[in-house]
Formats: structure tokens, C-alpha cells, sequence
């Protein structure tokens, strides 16, 4: 599958989770991508096809996003696109500890350290980084193929989204070009929009794990008390898609953010998708006991995948966020 680490391809067995979505995530890019939407054009279809990647396989939604994601920032931030043959992803976690560095080399820079939770470790062939600076936290391009860049192995243990193949990477003395200004990649307008396509895929997870009950009910083996359960899924699922499809409307009629809404939209959004998705898998467990979770293999990936995946969102971190600008925004609509 890879055609840029050499032997480290050796540890890709190709039954394996990570071989099968990164040979997925490859399919992706050569014959789906180019037809996804930007942020800002028709982007509710954007997030609608994020929600059916999420529901096809959610490995394979977060490698495709991770791409889909790096060529909105390239177009906002440099009107530019990826090359056809080329799979991006974006790299941007930022946890405590020891992190990439990034020094000026010339009219290049150079990274060195430590990134964790890089997905598309082994099948991507190039990313966007954040690293930090002397001039503040900034985000570069990056050709993978260099010798000093290096995944490391074992660092996802984790049986759910493992396909995603996210291990730590480290990076010595890797050329890299800067992508915007010291702290570009976080005060663009599409950040938040990228949180939502992220929840998309969310909420395809859930659609994922819920068609265990949607199936039990079409065939008529379905009792009152999951019948109930079901309807209560329906309800989360359907006024997530709503509210996701909505934003992507709200989003085109403001791409450039020029009323300053995006922030809150895209953490409501994301807060309320996550809580679907929680919700969800609850009434699912619930309403069908262990059985699926034995012997249904794709309806315990999914649940799996989907517990691991969701806890991007930051919990009461991003919504403690949330009711600090919802009240912000209730003070000035008063005004």
C-alpha cells in the first residue's frame, strides 16, 4: 500500500484494519475527493458526504476528512489545492509535553520532535503541522517522504479507530514550508467550519451504530420496549443531520465569517453531535443487549470506533467555551 517508507510497510500486514483503510483512503482521494465541495460552496452537501464516509467506515472518514480538511486550509489560506496524486493529512494536536519546533532555514524552515495522534501515519504523503516558533505557533507543509521523518510504532494500542492508523511521529531536521503567520492556522475563519466536518463524521458513526435497530425493526423483530429506544434514536439522529445541514447553509451565506458567528455555530454544533452520539449508543446497547456486541463484527467496530473518535470533542472544556460566548452573544442581542 504505501509507496514512501520502504520497509516500514513491513508492518502493515494487509489484512490488517490500518491496510484496509489506508488502501480505502487511497481509493478515496483518486476517485471522490475532487468531487467534495469547499467550505463556503454548497457545504451542507460537504458535510453530508462526511457523514456518509463516517457511516461507510469511521477510519476511513477521519483519513478522508484530514485530507478534505488540508485542502480547505490551503485554498483559504494560499489559494492553492493538492496535487492529484497526493494524500494530505492535518496534524495539529497540541497535548502537554515536549512537541515539534520549528526554526527558519533560509527562505524553508526545519522541524524537529515529537507529534502525537498523527492519522494516516503510514499512508499519507504529506501534512499540515503545527509546530512553534520563535515568532509564535504556526503551521507548516510538510513532504513526508524525507528520512527524517519517522512513525513510530506501537504508539495506538487502541482496538477503536485503529484502522486510522494515528500513531505519534517524529520529525529530525524535516524541511517544511510556512503555511500563513504565526498563528494563522487558528484565527482563520474555516477553523470552525473544519470542527464541523469533523462532527459530520461524528454523526455518521452514530447513523452506523444505529442501523443494528433501523434492521430489526424492517424485519419486524422489534419489541416495544426497542421500538421505543429506536424512536428516541431517530429523533437525536435526525435533528443532528438537521442542525449539521443547517450550519453548512449558514456557512455559505457567510464563508469570511464577516458577522463573527462561526466560532459559536460550530460549538453548538459540535456539542450537540457529540451528545447525540453518546445518546445514541446508549438507547442502542440498551434497546439490544450484548448480542450485537458479540457477534455483530461491523456493529462493534462501529461502537468502538465511534467511543474513541467522539472524544476529539473536549467535554465540559468546550462547553464551559460554549456557554462563554452563548452568554457573550445573549449580552450583545440585548444591546
Amino acid at each position: 500500500m504505501n509507496d514512501r517508507l520502504g520497509q516500514e510497510d513491513l508492518l502493515l500486514d494487509p489484512l490488517s484494519p490500518e491496510y484496509r483503510a489506508g488502501e480505502s483512503f487511497r481509493a478515496f482521494v483518486a476517485e471522490e475527493a475532487a468531487r467534495v465541495a469547499l467550505p463556503g460552496r454548497a457545504t451542507a452537501r460537504r458535510f453530508a458526504a462526511l457523514a456518509e464516509l463516517g457511516r461507510r467506515d469511521l477510519s476511513l472518514a477521519r483519513l478522508a476528512e484530514g485530507h478534505l480538511d488540508a485542502a480547505a486550509i490551503l485554498h483559504e489560506m494560499e489559494h492553492a489545492l493538492p496535487a492529484p496524486d497526493e494524500r494530505w493529512g492535518v496534524w495539529a494536536a497540541r497535548p502537554p509535553g515536549p512537541g515539534v519546533t520549528a526554526r527558519p532555514d533560509g527562505e524553508g524552515w526545519r522541524l524537529t520532535g515529537l507529534k502525537p495522534y498523527c492519522s494516516g501515519a503510514r499512508s499519507c504523503t504529506h501534512a499540515l503541522v503545527t509546530a512553534d516558533a520563535e515568532d509564535g505557533y504556526r503551521l507548516f507543509a510538510v513532504a513526508l517522504g524525507h528520512p527524517g521523518f519517522q512513525p513510530v510504532a506501537g504508539t495506538w494500542p487502541a482496538v477503536g479507530m485503529r484502522g486510522s492508523d494515528t500513531l505519534d511521529v517524529t520529525f529530525d531536521d524535516v524541511p517544511a514550508r510556512a503555511v500563513g503567520g504565526p498563528d494563522g492556522y487558528l484565527r482563520r475563519a474555516g477553523f470552525p467550519h473544519g470542527g464541523i466536518g469533523v462532527a459530520a463524521c461524528w454523526l455518521g458513526g452514530a447513523q452506523a451504530v444505529a442501523t443494528v435497530l433501523y434492521d430489526r425493526a424492517a424485519t419486524g423483530r422489534i419489541d416495544e420496549h426497542a421500538a421505543a429506544h429506536l424512536g428516541a434514536v431517530d429523533v437525536l439522529l435526525h435533528t443532528a443531520r438537521t442542525m449539521v445541514l443547517g450550519a453548512g447553509d449558514a456557512i455559505d451565506a457567510d464563508p469570511p465569517d464577516e458577522r463573527g458567528e462561526a466560532a459559536l455555530r460550530g460549538l453548538r454544533v459540535r456539542s450537540l453531535v457529540e451528545k447525540v452520539c453518546t445518546e445514541v449508543m446508549e438507547h442502542v446497547g440498551r434497546a439490544s443487549g450484548a448480542g450485537p456486541l458479540c457477534h455483530d463484527e461491523r456493529h462493534a467496530r462501529a461502537v468502538a470506533d465511534l467511543t474513541v473518535y467522539v472524544r476529539q470533542h473536549h467535554a465540559e472544556s468546550d462547553l464551559a467555551e460554549l456557554g462563554r460566548l452563548a452568554a457573550r452573544d445573549a449580552a450583545e442581542g440585548a444591546r
